[in-house]
């Protein structure tokens, strides 16, 4: 329970973070004071009307809605002293390394049979360890 508390809440949180830093524009058109079109990424369709450029500037108004995110989640590695870089440079080693997996080792006789046994040897000569 407890496990999966902790991946809803990093999933969050990551998510949360995500949205604080996309930025985003939002674009309408509207035709006298009805909204003809609304389009997020792209720009809005307009209302067709065929009519010179300065009729249209009173009849047709664009808006445009822009939402920045966050631009302060940018780190750059220049401001980290020695110390700091150091220490992220070992860390990183250090994790990488755990997963290096132990070298194949080559067994010559696995594909063999052990051979079979006649007669129990211990029996046949009484040799018993006690």
């Amino acid at each position: 329970m407890n496990k999966a508390f902790q991946h809803i809440v990093s999933l969050s949180m990551a998510f949360m973070v995500l949205l604080s830093t996309m930025s985003f524009t939002v674009d309408k058109h509207f035709c006298g004071s009805h909204l003809v079109d609304k389009a997020v990424f792209s720009k809005a369709k307009t209302c067709g009307m065929q009519m010179s450029a300065d009729a249209e500037s009173h009849c047709c108004t664009n808006e445009k809605v822009s939402v920045e995110g966050q631009d302060e989640l940018k780190i750059s590695f220049d401001s980290f002293d020695f110390h700091e870089q150091l220490f992220i440079t070992t860390f990183s080693f250090a994790y990488l390394n755990l997963f290096e997996s132990l070298p194949k080792q080559i067994i010559p006789f696995k594909d063999y049979s052990p051979p079979l046994l006649v007669s129990d040897i211990q029996l046949e000569d009484q040799v018993f360890l006690i």
